[in-house]
């Protein structure tokens, strides 16, 4: 594959790792390659699951007006079982793929078509990291439990979508996004329809920035077969990713104003500036979206964290409105 990808390092580093990450750097050895199956030295993954948990516990505590110690908890709660979560699917993601992953140039330098660990042992690394995360999970309302439960299906699922459909994002996005549900229902006890819009918003986020990712390897996709949606957009990609953004924002919107307590007009514009602000972010990613440099399009979809975090802000600043 052309491009500016990193290449990797005599130590193990990965090629896309962010550059002086703290496992390469500082991490023990022998942690290393663990960490690497979990993605701890490239963390916007874990911004990408976590952002959408803190959506809609925010969203849903302005819904009902209320901020209990609780959800302080939840806060980090959801914090850490995210870079669990990423970390434990992630692997999983990596023994599925061990043998597409040494045929693709950005991919063959993970931990495991590397040889730096062998299946079993990744394997068992996402026992333990999913049991760490249930046990944060327990602590959660029973709905909340069950939700987390049942977030482990399109989890197993993503790996295997790239091999028989087109659109493996929408699969991406259907396990992304589940912290929108769990948050909400962790905080309010019970899942409601704005939980649900904001998942759907979610998810055609995670359809705009995983079209941007996908587009570094669509190269090597093409030549050993796996499927994606840079494939199928092909240089039409900038049209569909713009049909995403309109639907991110619009969803999260209609989201906003079901959730918003009657009568409350400040709070409710200040959360409606969280999805139009989103939107102008995602706009100024489209306008210097290069679909064959591939290290602009790292970098756009790294951008991605800030995306998140700007509907983040405005809930917040709400709350304390």
């Amino acid at each position: 594959m052309t491009g500016n990808s990193q290449m990797p390092e005599a130590d193990g580093q990965v090629a896309d790792a962010v550059s002086g990450n703290w496992v390469d750097r500082r991490a023990p050895a022998w942690s290393r390659p663990y960490l690497r199956l979990s993605r701890a030295d490239r963390p916007i993954g874990t911004w990408l699951l976590l952002l959408p948990c803190w959506w809609g516990l925010l969203l849903s505590m302005v819904h009902d007006g209320q901020a209990r110690w609780f959800d302080l908890w939840i806060l980090v709660g959801c914090a850490i079982g995210a870079f669990l979560m990423r970390g434990a699917g992630c692997t999983w993601n990596d023994i599925t793929d061990r043998h597409i992953d040494g045929a693709v140039a950005r991919t063959a330098s993970r931990p495991i078509p590397s040889g730096q660990v062998s299946a079993k042992q990744a394997l068992a690394w996402a026992v333990i990291q999913s049991l760490v995360a249930f046990c944060i999970l327990i602590t959660f309302p029973p709905a909340a439990i069950a939700l987390g439960v049942l977030s482990l299906l399109p989890v197993a699922v993503y790996p295997f979508a790239k091999r028989f459909t087109w659109w493996p994002q929408v699969f991406l996005g259907i396990a992304f996004n589940w912290g929108a549900l769990l948050a909400w229902t962790a905080h309010s006890g019970r899942l409601e329809p704005p939980a649900v819009l904001l998942y759907l918003a979610g998810m055609a986020w995670t359809l705009f920035y995983d079209t941007i990712y996908a587009h570094q390897d669509a190269e090597d996709d093409a030549l050993i077969g796996v499927k994606s949606t840079a494939r199928l957009f092909g240089e039409n990609s900038p049209r569909w990713l713009a049909r995403f953004l309109v639907i991110t924002v619009a969803l999260m919107g209609i989201g906003i104003v079901w959730a918003a307590p009657d009568g409350e007009i400040l709070q409710m514009v200040i959360l409606l500036c969280g999805p139009w602000a989103m939107g102008w972010h995602m706009l100024w990613q489209l306008r210097r979206l290069k679909l064959d440099d591939t290290g602009r399009l790292l970098e756009l979809f790294r951008a991605n964290r800030d995306t998140g975090l700007i509907p983040v802000l405005f809930f917040a600043a709400a709350l304390l409105a």
